[in-house]
């Protein structure tokens, strides 16, 4: 589904991403694990075209992404949860939401309405609250709100990152609920996510990034694999 392959990524003269190489199959959740400031957001950026790498491919179904525009990769299918939510202010949770139909230009009002309908139905909350304004919601429920308005764009592919740092315990379950849900419908999903103990019961793969590179990469079932994990970062 998705494949990286020797990732460079530089902020101006600092080398970010050193040679980064993962892929995602098709209906398979994938962990990103490590430490802070070790390179994981980049990754993610540069997969969805928020960065463009320096050298190395990352394609998408073998087309070719590296370096197209991200409102290209976002209409290719590749939905994009950052970290910092990015909330509309001044608009509603359901302008909000609406604003997610941009990424399938071309669907007829009905088909957008069925999208909404099913997020409110996954998102009971969202739905409850659609006429607030999405920046006075809780950080739980603009991380939901964050993850809703990509999901009513039918993406083929998720990124997440980071949905449940600085969250109350009952709204991290919630969040890795509705992430386990996604992961039972079938939808792809890479994650990075610091609560490596949560994750590590979703994901059914992992990688794990120090100074830029890929370290160690393991099956999230098999025990030896995470026994390793735990390991590596607690160096």
């Amino acid at each position: 589904m998705l494949e990286l392959r020797d990732i460079h990524t530089h902020y101006g003269l600092s080398h970010v991403l050193q040679g980064v190489s993962l892929h995602v199959n098709a209906g398979e959740v994938v962990g990103l694990f490590g430490r802070n400031g070790v390179g994981k957001t980049t990754v993610m950026k540069t997969i969805a075209g928020w960065v463009a790498p320096s050298r190395g491919t990352v394609q998408l179904e073998g087309q070719a992404i590296g370096g197209v525009p991200p409102e290209r990769i976002c209409r290719r299918g590749i939905g994009f949860v950052p970290e910092d939510r990015r909330i509309f202010p001044g608009l509603t949770v359901q302008e909000n939401l609406v604003l997610g139909f941009m990424q399938q230009p071309g669907r007829s009002r009905g088909e957008d309405r069925r999208s909404l309908d099913a997020i409110y139905t996954r998102f009971p909350r969202l739905s409850e609250r659609r006429g607030q304004m999405g920046t006075t919601l809780s950080g739980g429920e603009q991380q939901m709100l964050a993850m809703a308005r990509v999901l009513v764009g039918a993406p083929r592919l998720l990124l997440i990152d980071e949905p449940t740092e600085g969250l109350a315990p009952k709204i991290v379950d919630e969040i890795f609920g509705l992430m386990e849900g996604l992961r039972r419908d079938g939808i792809p999903i890479l994650l990075v996510e610091q609560n490596m103990h949560r994750a590590i019961g979703i994901v059914q793969r992992f990688y794990v990034l120090e100074r830029g590179a890929v370290v160690l990469e393991g099956d999230g079932g098999n025990t030896s694999h995470r026994e390793a994990l735990v390991r590596q970062l607690a160096v």
